[in-house]
């Protein structure tokens, strides 16, 4: 599967997450071409990446920095 996730950095939090099967995975690379190119005209300041993982689980795993606050990671022996 394939994870477009856009997050504000300064305030920690994800602002939009949409998952693609792998069948999808070229509308998910435009998808998240597009998110870039409006933020940039936005002027907004946020992080877009696109993953890839077997499933959510997986990437809350892998990556959980989107998921949770600095504070817990910390706290957690990240």
């Amino acid at each position: 599967m394939f994870f477009l996730v856009e997050y504000d950095r300064q305030n920690e939090t994800i602002v939009s997450f949409e998952a693609f099967d792998e069948t999808r995975q070229h509308e998910a690379e435009e998808s998240r071409l597009a998110l870039e190119l409006s933020l940039q005209r936005q002027n907004t300041d946020h992080e877009v990446v696109l993953l890839e993982a077997a499933d959510e689980a997986a990437l809350r795993k892998t990556h959980r920095r989107y998921f949770e606050t600095m504070e817990s990671l910390l706290k957690s022996g990240f």
